[in-house]
């Protein structure tokens, strides 16, 4: 049907809707007939959509629903290769000389002798593009990512035999696509490495991420599920909060079942292999009837990626006797680079590298930390019409700059210790990784959300806080109620708050002391003064994907917030004095 609608070598077929089959057949269905498989984010403004489809040439465009296509029809007198936009997930209300429904694109290529089309696939070589992977990039335009065919079959099957992926044949893997396909990890998952094992896969509801995720995984009961920071970090609340409510006795034994777990896992990573009997009576009464309230009663093999995630978050599930393994990527290496594993698996490292794979830490400082470079089969062609951006990435022995800092440790495990790009360097040139210190923050403030430090350039650091509160199922706009967990925190303290709003307004005596008992805490354990959060302020909303401070993948913006709050920063450092 591509071919019908005259899909030319290596033009674009532009794919903007939620997970589905229909989006893995168009896909697949480019590539086999020449031209480039491009996802865009659903959440995508229609200036957003044209960058990506102009910059790939784009021949077709296919789009879920009505909302989707009215962003298309904004901007397609300004698309000049386009030939055909195909609506797949509901009926078409308006009819147009190049719009098809599926079932009439589908027909389109009855024609089209098979022969023209083996032709079509004999000609492509391992070494070309066939998929473009715009990364969200968190300043400047979007970079298409190009990924050969080599590229995406040598990291489906490479890292699916790493993680011991089970063929088929031997017995079926069942996973869950609800991941945003327009990124490298849900594509890696969800279509080359399951089509390389034959991995069973289902599709989640398009509001998965509001809510309905753990529906699905109840009814699926995936064997390998793969979610980003914030999905973990969104069941471990909403366990909490149902924690929260039962009786004390409950309380009691799930706080003892989540201290033997955490003791027997730590344990285990270390190398220790016997069961203790408290641990087996543990896993009766408690971790296998949270598995199972979870759909992940059957689920061996847990990831995260694609952000940093705390290890707060890692301890909750490892104390539950769920280890959540991290792995580390980029778009520009097919996805994964290093993987934990079951047997080699240490709390907030990221494993070890692919086999494969290498590593390469440039330019370390005295404590090992440098640049983390990548080689190997998996490393992308380039950015796609950007030859000068290409060769800030990929330096002339052919290393990948991943623009992350990290070290290993004497076992070979890799641990990110930030970003080149967010380091803050004080006015004083002393060079501060944000994410340790925000991480602190959270933890030892439950009630915040995220938390953004601030200070290049400055005499001294702050930060920019935001409360749980209650988000906006339909548009995923944060609220002004505080979460339950919230409310509950704030009672504790003595103070009867239910919103962000009254908290702010009357600056909460019980609450304020509350954060600045935590940040004083954090700065207890700073490396050096220069590292103490000296002032902070809370803000109005959370940060979010609706308001634009995170990216899809749920990354923290930082130039945008810097931006949008710029007054509340500029606050910070006006008064003379020094805090």
């Amino acid at each position: 049907s591509c071919l019908q609608l005259g899909l030319e070598r290596f033009h674009g077929v532009c794919i903007l809707g939620f997970n589905s089959a229909e989006w893995f057949i168009a896909d697949i269905g480019a590539i086999l007939a020449g031209g480039f498989a491009v996802g865009i984010y659903t959440t995508n403004s229609p200036e957003a959509c044209h960058y990506v489809a102009d910059n790939c040439s784009a021949n077709i465009l296919v789009v879920e629903n009505h909302k989707q296509l009215q962003k298309i029809l904004e901007i397609q007198h300004k698309l000049p290769h386009l030939k055909a936009i195909i609506q797949y997930g509901e009926e078409l209300k308006e009819k147009r000389s190049n719009l098809y429904s599926w079932s009439e694109f589908m027909d389109l290529g009855r024609d089209v002798p098979d022969s023209q089309l083996c032709g079509v696939v004999a000609s492509q070589k391992p070494n070309q593009c066939c998929t473009l992977i715009y990364t969200s990039g968190t300043t400047g335009q979007p970079k298409g990512v190009m990924l050969s065919h080599d590229n995406l079959t040598w990291m489906a099957s490479a890292a699916g035999r790493f993680i011991m992926l089970s063929d088929a044949k031997e017995k079926q893997e069942l996973v869950v696509s609800y991941l945003p396909l327009s990124h490298i990890a849900a594509q890696m998952s969800d279509i080359w490495s399951a089509m390389t094992f034959g991995a069973q896969v289902f599709f989640a509801q398009p509001d998965a991420l509001k809510g309905t995720l753990v529906d699905t995984l109840r009814e699926v009961r995936p064997t390998a599920f793969l979610g980003v920071p914030r999905v973990w970090e969104k069941m471990e609340e909403k366990m909490k909060s149902i924690g929260a409510k039962s009786s004390a006795f409950r309380r009691k034994v799930a706080s003892w079942a989540k201290g033997v777990g955490l003791q027997t896992n730590l344990k285990r990573m270390n190398g220790y292999s016997e069961v203790p009997m408290n641990f087996r009576l543990a896993r009766h009464l408690v971790y296998r009837k949270v598995r199972k309230a979870i759909g992940l009663d059957r689920c061996t093999k847990c990831y995260t990626g694609a952000a940093p995630i705390t290890r707060e978050t890692l301890e909750f599930f490892l104390s539950l006797n769920i280890p959540v393994f991290e792995l580390y990527g980029m778009s520009e290496s097919s996805g994964p680079h290093t993987i934990s594993l079951p047997h080699a698996f240490k709390l907030t490292s990221c494993g070890k590298e692919i086999t494969g794979c290498r590593t390469l830490i440039h330019k370390p400082d005295g404590d090992g930390n440098g640049e983390i470079c990548f080689t190997g089969r998996h490393i992308f062609m380039g950015y796609l019409n950007m030859e000068e951006k290409t060769k800030e990435a990929i330096d002339d022995d052919g290393w990948l700059h991943s623009g992350d800092l990290g070290k290993h440790d004497k076992d070979g495990f890799l641990y990110i210790t930030g970003r080149i790009k967010e380091l803050i360097i004080t006015a004083g040139g002393e060079n501060v990784p944000p994410v340790p210190i925000e991480d602190a923050v959270k933890e030892a403030v439950p009630i915040i959300s995220n938390a953004m430090l601030v200070g290049d350039k400055a005499k001294f650091l702050a930060m920019l806080l935001t409360l749980k509160c209650q988000v906006d199922v339909e548009t995923g706009e944060p609220g002004d109620d505080l979460t339950a967990e919230a409310v509950e925190y704030c009672q504790k303290l003595g103070s009867k708050v239910t919103k962000v709003s009254e908290i702010i307004s009357s600056k909460d005596k019980a609450v304020y002391a509350a954060i600045q008992r935590g940040i004083s805490a954090v700065n207890e354990g700073a490396v050096s003064n220069a590292q103490k959060v000296q002032k902070w302020v809370l803000l109005e909303k959370d940060f979010s994907l609706f308001g634009g401070e995170l990216g899809p993948t749920m990354k923290l913006k930082r130039p945008v917030v810097a931006h949008k709050y710029r007054d509340q920063i500029a606050q910070f450092y006006s008064d003379a004095a020094a805090p």
